[in-house]
């Protein structure tokens, strides 16, 4: 894996700051750097985690359920108590 420290974290769609997460926590894991580049990855991977964090948050955040009627068909939708 190379890193991309250049690319603005906060920018990145969550399904590649996952990525990129996973593939820092799995080169940490092996071992297979150095001490300084190891403490860049996981302040790094620190990072990604706080973005991933966020966008689930906001995903959640908009996430309705739907309601049913009487009938058990979709009458419309509310917002999901997210406790």
């Amino acid at each position: 894996m190379t890193t991309t420290p250049a690319i603005d974290i906060s920018q990145l769609p969550f399904e590649k700051a996952l990525s990129e997460l996973e593939q820092i926590v799995q080169k940490l894991e092996r071992g297979e750097v150095a001490l300084e580049e190891s403490i860049a990855l996981y302040e790094r991977g620190e990072k990604l985690k706080k973005r991933c964090e966020a966008l689930l948050g906001e995903a959640e955040a908009r996430i309705e359920k739907i309601t049913l009627g009487a009938d058990g068909r979709a009458k419309g939708t509310e917002p999901l108590d997210v406790k």
